[in-house]
C-alpha cells in the first residue's frame, strides 16, 4: 500500500515518514492552527441558484486541522478508551485505552515500556513565532486538562526544562514517576487578543502544576510517536482513512493510493460536527461526533462526476471497546453516479515488546510483531505475516497489496467476519455492523505495509507496520440519495471474555496442545485471583502439575534403572554383531523377551507429559493476564510478568550487536531471572550426570555444557513468568529425582542368570506389601 502519501511526498497530508521533516510540517500545519478562523462558505438560502452553481467550484474549506477526543480518562466517566480524531482526512489519529482496574482504579492496561508519569497526548507542534510546542488537543480527565492546560497553549518548560520540539515532551518526564507533579511553564493567548495581534502582544507567561499519571497504553499511536520501540522505515499514517475507489467509470489503479486526477478527501481537512450536548445529554452512555466534506464538480472533473458530500460518524459507547462508525456519501448533483469507497484499517498497533514477544503463528512461517487476520463464514482463522507483507513489498512494489479476497475469489470466501491487525496481546479489528455475521457487500479486500521497504533494518523487519484496506463494491446512486455503510471497530485486549464477545476468539492462538493450554490458563486464572499475586500462581501451578506427574516419572525413572541393569549385556551384543545389524537387533529384543523388559515403556510417560508441559508453556506465553502484573507490588523489578524482568538497563552503553532492540541477542536490559534458569540447568547436569567412563562421552557432556550456556542466550529476552516456570520445574525436578531415587527398589530387577540366558525367571510368590512397598509400586 500505504494509503495516502506521507507528508514528505504531499504537504497536504498530515501523517508522514519518520524523519525530521515531520516536524517542520507539523510547525507550519500548527502555527496556523493558533490562528483558526472559520473558512466555510457563507450560507445564501435566499439563492436555490447560486447554491447550484456553488456545488459546480471548489468549496471553500478548512485550511488547517483540528484535533478532538471521544471518550474520557477520567475513572468516573466510565470509558474503556480514548480516541483522538484528525479532521484531516477525518480520521483516527490516537486510541488510548484508559479502563480502571476493579478496586484499586489503577489502568487496567497501562504502557509497560515506559516507567515515567504522562501528562496526556497533545499532538504537539512546534510553534513558529516563539521557543514552544503548541498542544493542539487536551483529552478530558488527563492530568493536563485537570491541571488547567487548554488548546492554544504554547509550552515552554516542564521541570524547567526547554521544551522546543514535541520529542521534548518525552525527554522532559522520562526521569518522573506516575504521582509526582512538575511544573509546566507556558505562553496562552489572552481572550481578547486576535489573529492579527503580534504573538508577543498576546500571549501572557503562566505557569501550572500537573500531577502525573500512569501511562495509558496508546494501542494506536503514529508511527513517530513510538519512543525507543520506533523503527526507522516505518510512516506514520492516520488510521481509518476513506477515499473514494471509483467515480463513474474511473476508479483507483493497481498499486494506487486514490483515484488518479480527482482530488482525495483523505488529504483534505473535514468540518466537525460534534453535537452540543444539554447536561442531561452529558450523563447519557454514548459520545459521538461526525465530519462532513463536500466535494464540488471540479474536484471530481476527470471523473466526470458531480458534486457529492461525504459524511463520517463515530460513536463510542462507555465501557466498551468498539466503535460505531458511519460512511454516508450523498449525491448531490442531478444526475445517477456510479460510487464506491475504499476504507483503510487501523495501523500503527502498539509495538509493545516486539523486541521479545514470542508470538504464535498457526502457519509453518514465523509471525512478525503485527500480523493481518481474518476470518470468512467458509474459511477458517488465517494470518498474514507481517514478515511475508513486507517481502512482497519488496518484490513488487508496483503492486505491494496482498489480496484477501478480490471480484473473482470464491462467493463463500467473501463473506468476511472479521479482519484485523494482530498483536501479541491486543488486536484491532473491522466488525460488521451488531446485528449481521459477516461484510457482504465489499468488492475487495487486500492487507499491506504502511512503511518503505527498502528502508526498515533487516534486523527489526518483525516490527514493520501492516495494515489493509476495504474497497465497497460500486453502486448507482441517484441524485439526492447516498452510498451508506455502518461498521464496528474493535480496538482492545485479548482477553478471552472480550474477544468471543465479538467473534474474535480465534485470534487467541495457543497452537499445538491448545485444550490443554486453555485448561491450564483457566487454573491460572483461578489461582491467581485466590492468591492475588500471579508469580506465586504460576509456582503453584508448576508445582501442581509436576506434582500430578511424579508417578510417571517414577516410572520412568525404574524403567531407566531397569534399563542400566541390561547396559553390561547390550554391550557385549554390541560388540559381538558389531557388523551385523540385524543380527545384533535380533540379540537384543530375544534379551528383551527372555527379562520381560519393554524399552517403549519408558517413553510412554515422556509422551503424556509432553502435551501438558508444552501446554503450560504456550498458556504462560499467551495469556494477557501476566502482562504488567509484578513479582511483587514492593519492587519496580519485574513488573510485567508478560516481558522480561529488566532489572537494570544498559542499552545506553552496552554493544548494540548485544544490546539492540531486535538486533541484539541480549535487548537492552540486563534481566536477571535468565540467570537463575542457566545456572540451575547447570546444576541439574552436574548433580544428576553420570561420570563420563571414555573419551567420547567426557566430549558429549562437555558439549553438554557449552549448550546450556549458548541457551542461555536466547533465553535472555525470556518473558519474567516463564522464567519463574522454569526455575520451579528446575528445582522441583531436582528434589524429584533425589525423592525418586530414595524411592526406587534396592534389589536388582533381573537375575544375573536370567540375563546371561542360564535360568528362567521364578514366578512371584504372593506377600504382604509393606508401606515402602506400596510406595515404590
Amino acid at each position: 500500500m500505504p494509503p495516502p502519501k506521507p507528508i514528505a511526498k504531499d504537504k497536504q497530508q498530515v501523517a508522514a515518514p519518520l524523519d525530521e521533516d515531520v516536524e517542520d510540517q507539523d510547525d507550519a500545519d500548527s502555527e496556523a492552527a493558533q490562528t483558526l478562523t472559520d473558512t466555510e462558505s457563507s450560507e445564501n438560502p435566499d439563492a436555490d441558484v447560486a447554491d447550484a452553481a456553488a456545488d459546480q467550484v471548489t468549496p471553500e474549506r478548512p485550511k488547517t486541522p483540528e484535533w478532538v477526543t471521544l471518550g474520557s480518562m477520567d475513572p468516573k466517566s466510565g470509558y474503556s478508551m480514548m480516541v483522538t480524531l484528525n479532521s484531516r482526512g477525518g480520521a483516527i489519529e490516537r486510541i488510548e485505552l484508559v479502563q480502571r482496574e476493579e478496586g484499586n482504579g489503577k489502568l487496567k492496561y497501562r504502557r509497560v515500556d515506559v516507567r515515567s508519569g504522562y501528562m496526556g497526548y497533545f499532538a504537539a507542534s512546534t510553534a513558529e513565532s516563539v521557543d514552544g510546542v503548541r498542544v493542539n488537543v487536551v483529552a478530558p480527565g488527563t492530568p493536563a486538562q485537570i491541571a488547567g492546560l487548554q488548546v492554544g497553549d504554547i509550552i515552554t518548560k516542564i521541570h524547567g526544562k526547554p521544551i522546543v520540539r514535541r520529542n521534548d515532551i518525552d525527554i522532559a518526564l522520562a526521569e518522573t514517576k506516575p504521582g509526582e507533579s512538575v511544573k509546566v511553564e507556558m505562553l496562552r493567548r489572552s481572550d481578547a487578543a486576535t489573529s492579527s495581534e503580534a504573538a508577543d502582544d498576546s500571549l501572557t507567561p503562566q505557569t501550572v502544576t500537573v500531577q502525573l499519571s500512569e501511562h495509558p497504553l496508546d494501542l494506536i499511536r503514529l508511527a513517530r510517536d513510538g519512543g525507543a520501540d520506533q523503527v526507522i522505515g516505518n510512516q506514520s499514517e492516520l488510521s481509518c482513512l476513506l477515499t473514494l475507489a471509483q467515480v463513474n467509470r474511473k476508479g483507483i489503479m493497481v498499486g494506487d493510493e486514490a483515484i488518479k486526477g480527482i482530488t482525495d478527501p483523505a488529504t483534505l481537512v473535514w468540518t466537525i460536527e460534534k453535537a452540543n450536548k444539554s447536561a442531561a445529554d452529558a450523563l447519557s452512555d454514548v459520545d459521538e461526533l461526525s465530519f462532513r466534506l463536500k466535494l464540488s464538480s471540479d474536484d471530481l472533473d476527470k471523473a466526470k462526476g458531480q458534486p457529492l458530500e461525504l459524511v463520517r460518524s463515530y460513536r463510542l459507547p462507555k465501557a466498551s471497546y468498539v466503535i460505531d462508525m458511519g460512511i454516508e456519501i450523498e449525491n448531490k448533483g442531478d444526475q445517477p453516479q456510479d460510487l464506491a469507497y475504499r476504507l483503510f484499517g487501523p495501523n500503527g498497533l502498539t509495538l509493545e515488546g516486539w523486541w521479545y514477544s514470542n508470538k504464535i503463528s498457526p502457519n509453518f512461517s514465523g509471525a512478525a510483531a503485527r500480523d493481518i487476520v481474518y476470518t470468512s463464514v467458509a474459511n477458517r482463522h488465517e494470518l498474514l505475516s507481517g514478515y511475508d507483507l513486507l517481502k512482497l513489498a519488496k518484490k513488487q512494489p508496483e503492486d505491494p497489496d496482498q489480496s484477501i479476497y478480490s471480484p473473482d475469489s470464491d462467493i463463500s470466501t467473501q463473506a468476511l467476519k472479521y479482519v484485523a491487525v494482530d498483536a501479541q496481546y491486543f488486536v484491532t479489528a473491522y466488525l460488521p455492523e451488531a446485528g449481521k455475521k459477516a461484510f457482504t457487500d465489499l468488492q475487495r479486500v487486500s492487507a499491506g505495509i504502511v512503511a518503505d521497504a527498502d528502508e526498515i533494518p533487516r534486523h527489526k523487519e518483525r516490527a514493520v507496520n501492516t495494515t489493509f484496506y476495504l474497497t465497497s463494491n460500486v453502486s448507482t446512486v441517484k441524485p439526492g440519495e447516498s452510498l451508506s455503510q455502518t461498521l464496528r471497530l474493535f480496538a482492545g485486549p485479548k482477553d478471552p471474555d472480550v474477544v468471543e464477545e465479538y467473534g474474535l476468539g480465534d485470534t487467541i492462538y495457543y497452537g499445538w496442545f491448545s485444550p490443554f493450554a486453555r485448561l491450564l490458563a483457566s487454573v491460572l486464572h483461578i489461582i491467581g485471583g485466590v492468591i492475588g499475586n500471579y508469580a506465586v500462581a504460576i509456582i503453584l501451578l508448576t508445582v501442581l502439575v509436576r506434582g500430578l506427574m511424579f508417578p510417571l516419572s517414577r516410572k520412568a525413572a525404574i524403567n531407566a534403572q531397569r534399563m542400566q541393569e541390561l547396559a553390561p549385556e547390550l554391550k557385549k551384543i554390541s560388540e559381538k554383531y558389531k557388523d551385523d545389524m540385524e543380527g545384533r537387533l535380533k540379540a537384543q529384543r530375544e534379551l528383551q523377551a527372555r527379562v520381560g523388559f519393554n524399552p517403549m515403556a519408558g517413553c510412554l510417560p515422556m509422551f503424556l507429559q509432553l502435551p501438558i508441559f508444552i501446554g503450560l508453556y504456550r498458556a504462560l506465553s499467551v495469556d494477557i493476564e501476566l502482562r504488567q502484573k509484578a513479582v511483587s507490588s514492593a519492587t519496580s523489578w519485574a513488573s510485567n510478568l508478560a516481558g522480561p524482568d529488566m532489572a537494570a538497563y544498559w542499552g545506553d552503553w552496552m554493544w548494540d550487536y548485544l544490546s539492540g532492540r531486535g538486533t541484539g541477542w541480549l535487548g537492552p536490559y540486563f534481566n536477571v531471572l535468565p540467570v537463575f534458569v542457566v545456572g540451575l540447568f547447570l546444576l541439574q547436569q552436574k548433580m544428576f550426570m553420570p561420570p563420563a567412563t571414555d573419551e567420547q562421552t567426557a566430549m558429549t557432556q562437555k558439549m553438554m555444557n557449552i549448550m546450556t550456556l549458548m541457551m542461555g542466550l536466547f533465553f535472555f529476552r525470556v518473558p519474567a513468568g516463564l522464567c519463574i516456570y522454569f526455575i520451579t520445574s528446575s528445582l522441583w525436578g531436582i528434589c524429584e529425582r533425589i525423592l525418586v531415587k530414595k524411592t526406587l527398589p534396592d534389589k536388582k530387577h533381573f537375575d544375573l542368570g536370567v540375563i546371561d540366558g542360564t535360568a528362567v525367571p521364578t514366578e512371584k510368590k504372593d506377600k504382604p506389601l509393606t508401606l515402602a512397598d506400596r510406595i515404590r509400586n
